[in-house]
């Protein structure tokens, strides 16, 4: 018995191997404090739990779900669209279909449209499944660097034409994991023009839209004049409603682009559980003042990491959007250097910047998803410990 070949060239998942490490040292009785993963504390709003306690009470309910989705579901989601980003005209049919959360639908894409050889632009630092899912389906990831100073925004001018004619798949995601940086609707017409020059497709990763800071609130690509030619956006309610281990989400835009994802999806799953299609359709409603409340909770423990990293020697800029705070490793450490140095002094839990590939070499990241107390036991250990940026 052994392995397929293609394993070979798909590393450990990168929060798999640090839950390993962290379960292994409480195993031997120590305090570790995770800032590492991005999985929200707070519980599921009670709304979103009444419709799915109702909806499981529902016979109706118990059987096969339509592959694409509930009609209702999706008409949700169209209606959400429309009101959150303006982006009005989807057709329920054709141009939506819903996802169990945004994962199986990132890696099911690729299988859609990536043939051996093929190229896969893709966003680094990024999140790791662009990089694996292209290639479990034999494509060639080309990352694209994004660079402090440049927004951690794609420099298109260096990606080679050569590159961007073979290239199928574009991987962007705005706000950012894992630098949390943000994207303007001006940048997004430069990825739609890009993509359009060569025909590719473009797949924006929102799953971060909810979560905002300081007032700000995040487009959709789709809100660019054409984008729906050539583009195709994924929406999670993991974020944005606490919903993480419900797997719910959905993708809309480009009807080609849903239609392959469609072809992979009925041949690899059954669809989403009715009974969680329903609570989804109760949080689409839920009102914006409920959600912020959620982002308040965010908003301080983001600045607590900032303030305090600022008092150890740390030059940072606090982000307006995502869970994350994205942090330069103090010299002369490598990121994953510093990553064990923090764990093994401090028993604090952080991913390096490199786990999200190459261009994360000198970074590492801090995750708003720990209760306040042990954001501020970690900042503590940190001085106590006497690591520093200077």
């Amino acid at each position: 018995m052994q392995f397929a070949k293609r394993l070979e060239k798909i590393p450990p998942y990168l929060f798999a191997e640090i839950d390993r490490k962290r379960l292994e040292l409480i195993a031997k009785g120590a305090d570790i404090i995770n800032i590492g993963v991005g999985d929200p504390d707070q519980p599921t709003p009670d709304r979103i739990l009444q419709a799915m306690h109702e909806a499981i009470a529902d016979p109706s309910n118990h059987n096969y779900p339509p592959y694409r989705g509930l009609p209702e579901f999706r008409q949700a989601a169209i209606a959400w669209m429309e009101g959150r980003f303006g982006v009005s005209g989807l057709n329920p049919d054709t141009e939506v279909v819903s996802s169990i959360g945004s994962k199986e639908a990132i890696h099911n894409t690729a299988l859609a449209f990536v043939e051996p050889g093929d190229i896969v632009l893709i966003s680094d630092p990024g999140y790791p499944v662009y990089r694996t899912s292209t290639l479990f389906a034999g494509g060639e990831p080309y990352p694209i660097p994004l660079r402090a100073e440049n927004g951690f925004l794609p420099d298109w001018e260096r990606i080679p034409e050569p590159v961007a004619r073979r290239a199928k798949l574009l991987w962007v995601n705005y706000p950012n994991n894992p630098t949390g940086a943000i994207a303007s609707l001006e940048d997004f017409t430069k990825m739609v023009e890009f993509c359009r020059a060569f025909d590719i497709l473009l797949c924006h990763d929102n799953a971060y839209s909810e979560v905002s800071y300081d007032g700000y609130r995040a487009p959709s690509v789709l809100q660019v004049p054409g984008a729906k030619d050539i583009a195709i956006e994924f929406h999670s309610l993991s974020k944005s409603y606490n919903m993480t281990g419900w797997r719910i989400g959905f993708v809309a835009g480009n009807e080609m682009g849903i239609r392959g994802l469609s072809q992979v999806k009925t041949n690899v799953d059954s669809g989403v559980f009715k009974a969680i299609q329903r609570a989804a359709i109760a949080a689409f409603s839920m009102p914006e003042s409920e959600r912020r409340a959620a982002n308040e909770v965010y908003q301080k423990r983001r600045d607590l990491v900032v303030s305090g990293l600022r008092s150890l020697g740390w030059t940072i800029e606090p982000p307006k959007a995502t869970l994350y705070v994205w942090v330069p490793v103090p010299p002369p450490y490598t990121s994953q250097e510093f990553a064990t140095l923090l764990l093994d002094k401090c028993g604090v839990v952080v991913p390096p910047g490199n786990g999200y590939g190459a261009a994360g070499e000198g970074f590492f990241r801090i995750a708003l998803t720990t209760e306040d107390d042990r954001i501020r036991q970690a900042i503590a250990r940190l001085e106590t410990a006497g690591i520093r940026y200077n």
